[in-house]
């Protein structure tokens, strides 16, 4: 599936407003990230048709759900979307199958893509099918919901914080389960969050939103690696990085590469070859004029600073250093700065003393 999706929208009520044109990959996980009362919501929302906007302009490539310049809206039952919220909201008198049918029963024969057994399967609740609802877990719930929405033949799924409202381990339970949704699909997903390393993880586009306005939009790695947005992600500031596995070393640790060298980490099961998406934070790189061999700290790759910009931390500041054509941010105090002469053009060597691996 290959188009653009085309959002605009306007909201002014009480002291709220959303002021949004966007336009969006067909394909992959786009993220809209904010703090609470940024909009994301309500935006999402808006391309779901559950609340109409004057002005508004939905499409998916050639098909227009909302042009409120022509009269045309189309009402969210007639939409092929699928929605998940916060709540999975599923229906306790039928069981996790009967739920999933009832989802697969509102698509056009014509128009279903997939079958109960298979996205079963995709979700791993095949050994729930006929368990009550009210015997699931708050993951598996979700995984249900999801199952549901993916039933009703969508050519778009909408996310609005499905996993806000579960615990660290319910967490980690289901992210698996979305990124096969990301990897094994071709359906566009809007992924509604505020947690960074969620979307660190999942997003291939990131759009920011601050009171209702987009800050930034575009390719994640693009937007992470930019330093005139330190507010947006705070202490969270950093960069992700594709890498693959190139070594399982005898002391217990994996060597990954990526384009700008290699980092060790902890010890990975995985085949050589498997790629892996890595966080790498500012807080977590040093920099340094020469390289370091009297160290403790084994990720270290050469470097060019690009730029420097201010950050939320009084008395540091963001450098933006490219790594063979990978952005990477350094949060170093100012003082450091200065006595290192940090400069854009200067090639020096970014120390990492801690990788966050995402996948």
């Amino acid at each position: 599936m290959s188009f653009e999706i085309r959002a605009k929208f306007r909201v002014d009520r009480n002291n709220f407003k959303l002021d949004v044109d966007l336009t969006l990959p067909g394909r992959g996980i786009t993220a809209l990230f904010g703090h609470s009362g940024s909009g994301k919501t309500t935006c999402l929302r808006a391309m779901a048709g559950l609340e109409r906007t004057r002005d508004g302009y939905f499409a998916l490539g050639n098909e227009v759900w909302q042009d409120e310049a022509q009269n045309r809206f189309i009402p969210p039952h007639q939409r092929a979307l699928g929605v998940v919220f916060q709540e999975a909201s599923l229906f306790p008198h039928l069981s996790v199958r009967g739920n999933m049918s009832f989802g697969e029963k509102r698509a056009p024969l014509i128009e279903r893509r997939f079958a109960l057994p298979q996205v079963a399967e995709l979700l791993g609740i095949n050994h729930l099918l006929e368990r009550p609802t009210t015997e699931l877990s708050g993951g598996e719930r979700q995984r249900v919901a999801i199952a549901r929405a993916l039933l009703n033949a969508p050519q778009l799924l909408l996310m609005d914080e499905p996993l806000a409202a579960l615990d660290i381990k319910r967490k980690l339970e289901i992210l698996p389960y979305l990124e096969r949704l990301h990897s094994e699909l071709s359906i566009p997903i809007i992924y509604v969050s505020h947690a960074p390393d969620e979307v660190a993880r999942l997003a291939d586009h990131l759009v920011l939103l601050d009171q209702g306005s987009v800050v930034a939009s575009g390719p994640l790695k693009e937007v992470l690696g930019r330093i005139d947005l330190p507010a947006a992600f705070g202490d969270d500031a950093g960069v992700v990085i594709e890498a693959r596995i190139a070594a399982h070393e005898v002391d217990d640790l994996t060597r990954l590469e990526f384009p700008g060298g290699h980092i060790f980490v902890s010890r990975r099961h995985e085949p050589l070859g498997t790629p892996l998406r890595c966080r790498i934070h500012a807080r977590d790189v040093s920099l340094a004029l020469v390289p370091q061999v009297q160290s403790s700290i084994l990720n270290s790759v050469a470097a060019t600073v690009v730029d420097l910009g201010p950050t939320d931390t009084p008395g540091h500041v963001l450098v933006k250093l490219d790594v063979a054509g990978n952005p990477l941010l350094a949060r170093i105090t100012k003082r450091s700065a200065e006595n290192l002469q940090i400069r854009p053009g200067l090639a020096l060597h970014a120390q990492i003393k801690a990788v966050a691996l995402l996948a």
